[in-house]
């Protein structure tokens, strides 16, 4: 049987704590994706970090509360390591045929050199992208929702709103991935459709991370597989795009 691990709901705390946390992350999707140079991603995502834990702790939120609890780092651990497991052998199975060999094709990485993948897919992905929205979304701002409004009521709001983070990032990916292309279509219609499945997944995607969160008392378990599906992706892609260019498969 699967315990829950939960803040629990407190009534009449003040909303300025929630409303800075959501100015703050909105301020930061703009400036990393619109303003800030490309090479300071991971300067901007550790210290956005520390910014929204400060914001979290300013809030009465204890390390337990979002996630952070040493009692939890275990369970956390395992069940993220289980994510990363089953992730893989997804994958491994998907590009054992044609039809998902093409969903893994991402031009993204079409001509990054080994290195670089390495540094993407094992630096930048957990430290940037993973560590940046799992601690906002899935610590800070879930217990801040769940205190406020419950737990049923913080999966879904941190679920939709990691969902609308991904409108800036995903214009224009359906260039980019032929797979995403072929099903969304191209011009503006195709960029509208490929941002819409992106906020959906995502949004999608924000349940399960919360779920595992709450069944394993620990961020940790969330970021598992959100590295795992992000970083292995990298691998594969960038795997099979090789392997076709050799042999044409």
């Amino acid at each position: 049987m699967l315990t829950i691990t939960a803040p629990e709901q407190v009534s009449g705390l003040p909303w300025w704590p929630l409303a800075l946390l959501i100015a703050a992350l909105i301020a930061f999707n703009v400036i990393n994706n619109r303003l800030a140079p490309q090479g300071h991603y991971l300067l901007w995502a550790i210290g956005g970090s520390f910014g929204v834990l400060a914001i979290g702790l300013l809030d009465g939120n204890s390390w337990t509360d979002m996630g952070l609890g040493w009692g939890y780092l275990v369970p956390g651990f395992l069940w993220g390591t289980g994510c990363v497991v089953v992730v893989t052998a997804g994958y491994l199975v998907a590009a054992s045929f044609r039809k998902g060999r093409n969903a893994m094709h991402d031009e993204r990485v079409a001509e990054m050199s080994g290195p670089r993948l390495m540094f993407q897919a094992l630096v930048e992905v957990p430290f940037g992208t993973v560590l940046f929205e799992e601690i906002a979304f899935r610590a800070v701002l879930f217990s801040m929702l769940a205190r406020r409004f419950g737990i049923t009521w913080a999966i879904v709001i941190s679920a939709i709103l990691f969902g609308l983070w991904h409108i800036l990032p995903s214009i224009g990916t359906h260039e980019q991935s032929a797979a995403l292309g072929s099903v969304v279509g191209e011009g503006r219609r195709g960029n509208i459709l490929a941002v819409s499945l992106s906020v959906l997944t995502t949004t999608i995607a924000g349940v399960i991370f919360a779920g595992l969160r709450l069944v394993s008392g620990s961020v940790l378990a969330p970021m598992g597989l959100h590295w795992a599906t992000n970083g292995m992706g990298y691998f594969f892609s960038w795997t099979i795009i090789r392997w076709r260019r050799r042999s044409g498969g």
